[in-house]
């Protein structure tokens, strides 16, 4: 179970949209009435939605893979790493504008390296989004010596990829460790032996779904 959490409920990240969402739509209300300033109100409650930021329960044991973000189950598939050039097995999980949009690392380790690669916008629900897209690989050594490697990718509306972590940082599954603005999609690659916890279809969130099971 996690019982500590240090980052506000409402994310840090959204605090200035927040702010100028409530500021317009109060000067609206003031200067023109509620009638008018009513889809200000519904923008902001969208913003408030988007940028929320629940604590988690961390389920499983030291093999269990966790979810890094809330979202649909898009791609489960046997693959190349192209971050580490080894065989492995890749988890897609697609965040639309109504999902958490906070990422937290899947397991417990090491970040042993980071890459950024600028790139394309397209549809973070297309498999090609994982080549083509702007996207931030961690690459994650557990205590055990496995290897995961987490990418947060760019989407269609996404435009921003915020990571907090360098090589170097040790971090505890289900720790919050970057942001995506406005949809986009994280892939786990994994080794190729875990079972696999979850089918394509599936709705997941960060951190309480157990995507796999390492061996």
């Amino acid at each position: 179970m996690n019982t500590e959490y240090p980052h506000p409920i409402i994310a840090r990240e959204g605090w200035p949209y927040l702010g100028a969402a409530f500021g317009a739509a109060l000067l609206v209300s003031i200067l023109a009435g509620w009638c008018w300033a009513l889809p200000l109100w519904l923008v902001f409650l969208f913003v408030l939605q988007f940028f929320r930021d629940p604590p988690r329960d961390i389920p499983g044991n030291d093999k269990s893979v966790l979810s890094p973000a809330d979202g649909r189950i898009v791609a489960i598939e046997p693959v190349r790493d192209p971050w580490r050039d080894r065989d492995a097995l890749k988890i897609s999980v697609f965040m639309n504008v109504f999902n958490v949009h906070s990422n937290r690392s899947p397991v417990n380790g090491e970040v042993v390296q980071r890459w950024y690669h600028p790139g394309a916008f397209v549809n973070a629900a297309l498999a090609k989004a994982s080549t083509e897209n702007e996207r931030n690989a961690l690459h994650i050594r557990m205590p055990g010596g496995q290897d995961v490697t987490c990418v947060q990718v760019a989407g269609l509306i996404a435009r921003r990829i915020l990571c907090y972590v360098e090589a170097g940082a040790a971090l505890k599954k289900g720790q919050r460790y970057g942001f995506i603005r406005f949809g986009s999609r994280v892939d786990v690659y994994l080794p190729t032996d875990v079972r696999v916890k979850v089918v394509i279809g599936d709705r997941v969130s960060a951190t309480s779904t157990i995507l796999a099971e390492l061996a």
